[in-house]
C-alpha cells in the first residue's frame, strides 16, 4: 500500500514515459486507481484512470477508451485540474486520429498545449508539442507543424531529454513522409540515425518502421523489406499493444513485398494487416488496405479483380468520412484563454470545416448544420446536384481539368445561391456531388429558383476550360415537408431519388416534389446513372 506522496510519484512515472506494453501498464493503473480510492484521494483516482483509458487505447479498444474518457473529463474541468485536463486534450487527440478524424485531434491537441502552465512537467512541455505537431500534420498543415516540431526539438536540447529527441524525430520523419516530402523525410532520418549512435539507443520498432517507409520511397525495396521484417520482429518480442502500430507495419511490409515482385509474401501481409484493422475499428487504416489490394491485383495484372477492390476502397472512403463520424464521441470545442490563441482556433476550426479544393463547406459542416435548420425551419429546401458525365471530363482531358471544373462549378453555385437564398449554403458532398441548403425557401418556389442556377452552369462558357466537352448539371430537390422522415437522412434520401429520376430522365434538369412509383430508386442505387 502506498501513502499519497508516492502514489503520486508512481502515477506521474505512468504519465511521463512512453509506454508500448499496454497490458502491464493497464493492471497497474488499475491497482493504483484502487489505491487512490482507499485514500480518498479523487484527483489521483482520476489519474489513474487515465492512466488505464490510455492504455486501453493503445491496445486497441478505441472505443471503450473513448467512452471512458467522458466522466475523467468532467471532473478534471468541474475540479479546475490543468494538468489533468491538458493530459486529458492529448489522450483525445490520440483517440480521434485513430478514429481518422482529423479536425477532432487537431482541436484536442491545440487544447493540450494551450493548457500547459508552470505545473507542467518537462516531458509535457515537449511531448505535448510534438503530439500537435502530429495532429497539424495529420490535417494537412506541414508548415506549422514543422514549427511545432522544432520547439520540441529544441526543448528536448533545453531541458537534456536526447532519449525523447528520439522520437521527436521519428514523428517528424513519419509526418515529412506522409505529407509526400521524402527528401526531407530522409534528411530528418539521417539525423534520427546520428543520435541514436551517438547515445548508443537501440532503434525500436516504431523507428524501424519510420526508415522502412522512407526506404520504400525512395524505391529500396528489398532494404524496406528486411527493415519490416526487423521491426516486426522487435515489435512482437517485446508484446506491443498499440492500436494501429502492428496493422500499419504489416501494410508497409507488404507494400514493400509488391514493390519487389514478392506477390503470394504481400498478400498474407495485407490479409494479417486488415484482419487486425477489422477487429480493432481501424477505419482509417482499413481503407488504406482496402487501397493496398487494389494494387496488389493491379499489379499482378488482375485488373478486373484490381476494379472490384478499387470499388470496395472507394465505399470505404465514404463511409469512413460520413458514417464513422456519427459513431465518434465527441467532446466540446477547445476555448482558449487569449485573443491569439482563440483566434488561432477559430482558423482551424474554419479550416476543418471547409473543402480544400473548392473552398465550399464540406460535410462535417453539413453534419453539424442541417439537423438544427431541419428542427426549426419548417419551410427548408435542399438540392443535391451532381455533374453529368464528369468520369468523361477526368478520363478524355485530365483529373486536373476535372478539378478546375469543380472549382468553377462551386463558384457558380455559390454565387447564383446567394441572390437566390442570402441565408443558405453550398456543402461540397463529395466528389462531383454538391448540396445546396436554402432557408426559408419552400420548395414549389425553390424548383423556378434552382433551375435557374442549372441554365446558369450550362450557360458558363466551358469552351476553354473543357476543349468543348459540356458540363451540366442535374438536381435533385426536396422540401422538409416532403421528405420521408423529418431528419437528416430523410431529406437527403428524398433529395437522392429525385437526383436520380433527374439523371434517368435525361441529366441537365431539376426534379423536386414527393418522388413518385417511378422514381423509387436513389441515385446511388445505380452506379451508371452519372
Amino acid at each position: 500500500m502506498l501513502d499519497a506522496e508516492r502514489l503520486n510519484a508512481a502515477l506521474l512515472e505512468l504519465e511521463d514515459e512512453i509506454h508500448w506494453d499496454a497490458a502491464p501498464t493497464l493492471e497497474l493503473a488499475q491497482r493504483y486507481e484502487r489505491q487512490a480510492r482507499l485514500l480518498g484521494d479523487e484527483l489521483l483516482v482520476a489519474r489513474a484512470r487515465l492512466s488505464q483509458i490510455n492504455m486501453r487505447m493503445r491496445a486497441g479498444d478505441v472505443a471503450e477508451a473513448a467512452q471512458r474518457m467522458w466522466h475523467v473529463h468532467q471532473w478534471a474541468v468541474d475540479h479546475d485540474a490543468h494538468q489533468l485536463t491538458a493530459r486529458i486534450h492529448l489522450v483525445w487527440a490520440a483517440i480521434h486520429r485513430h478514429l481518422g478524424d482529423a479536425a477532432q485531434s487537431l482541436e484536442h491537441a491545440v487544447r493540450s498545449v494551450e493548457l500547459l502552465d508552470d505545473t507542467a512537467t518537462d516531458f509535457m512541455q515537449i511531448w505535448h508539442r510534438a503530439k500537435l505537431a502530429d495532429s497539424l500534420a495529420f490535417a494537412g498543415s506541414m508548415e506549422p507543424a514543422r514549427e511545432r516540431f522544432s520547439q520540441a526539438e529544441r526543448l528536448t536540447v533545453e531541458l537534456d531529454r536526447p532519449f525523447l529527441l528520439l522520437y521527436v524525430l521519428n514523428n517528424y520523419a513519419y509526418s515529412e513522409h506522409a505529407a509526400g516530402n521524402f527528401a526531407l523525410a530522409a534528411e530528418v532520418a539521417t539525423r534520427l540515425r546520428a543520435l541514436s549512435a551517438k547515445h548508443g539507443y537501440e532503434l525500436d520498432a516504431t523507428v524501424l518502421d519510420t526508415i522502412g517507409a522512407i526506404e520504400m520511397s525512395n524505391g529500396h525495396f528489398a532494404e524496406a523489406e528486411r527493415t519490416m521484417q526487423a521491426c516486426i520482429e522487435k515489435y512482437s518480442s517485446f508484446r506491443r499493444h498499440d492500436a494501429d502500430a502492428m496493422p500499419e507495419y504489416l501494410l508497409n511490409l507488404a507494400r514493400a513485398q509488391r514493390g519487389l515482385g514478392a506477390y503470394e509474401r504481400a498478400q498474407s501481409s495485407l490479409d494479417e494487416s486488415r484482419r487486425l484493422c477489422a477487429d480493432r475499428e481501424l477505419g482509417h487504416f482499413l481503407v488504406q488496405t482496402h487501397q493496398e489490394q487494389a494494387e496488389l491485383h493491379a499489379a499482378r495484372g488482375e485488373f478486373a479483380e484490381a476494379y472490384e477492390a478499387h470499388k470496395v476502397f472507394f465505399s470505404a472512403y465514404n463511409r469512413l468520412q460520413s458514417g464513422q463520424r456519427e459513431a465518434q464521441a465527441r467532446t466540446r470545442q477547445a476555448m482558449f484563454e487569449t485573443t491569439e490563441a482563440r483566434q488561432e482556433a477559430e482558423r482551424f476550426r474554419e479550416q476543418a470545416r471547409r473543402d480544400p479544393l473548392t473552398g465550399l463547406r464540406n460535410r462535417r459542416y453539413l453534419d453539424e448544420q442541417l439537423p438544427r435548420l431541419i428542427d426549426n425551419d419548417p419551410e427548408l429546401t435542399v438540392a443535391i446536384v451532381d455533374l453529368d458525365h464528369f468520369k468523361r471530363i477526368n478520363d478524355q482531358l485530365s483529373h486536373d481539368v476535372g478539378d478546375q471544373v469543380l472549382v468553377q462549378v462551386a463558384k457558380l453555385l455559390e454565387t447564383e445561391l446567394a441572390v437566390v437564398s442570402p441565408e443558405g449554403f453550398v456543402a461540397r458532398m463529395g466528389g462531383e456531388e454538391f448540396l445546396m441548403v436554402l432557408p426559408g425557401c419552400p420548395a414549389s418556389r425553390a424548383g423556378h429558383e434552382i433551375d435557374g442556377i442549372r441554365r446558369a452552369v450550362r450557360a458558363y462558357d466551358w469552351a476553354e476550360m473543357t476543349r468543348g466537352l459540356p458540363v451540366t448539371v442535374s438536381i435533385g430537390v426536396a422540401g422538409v415537408s416532403e421528405a420521408e422522415s423529418r431528419t437528416q437522412p430523410g431529406l437527403l434520401s428524398t433529395a437522392d431519388r429525385n437526383l436520380y429520376a433527374a439523371k434517368h430522365g435525361g441529366r441537365d434538369r431539376v426534379v423536386c416534389g414527393v418522388p413518385g412509383p417511378d422514381r423509387t430508386h436513389s441515385y446511388r442505387d445505380r452506379a451508371s446513372a452519372a
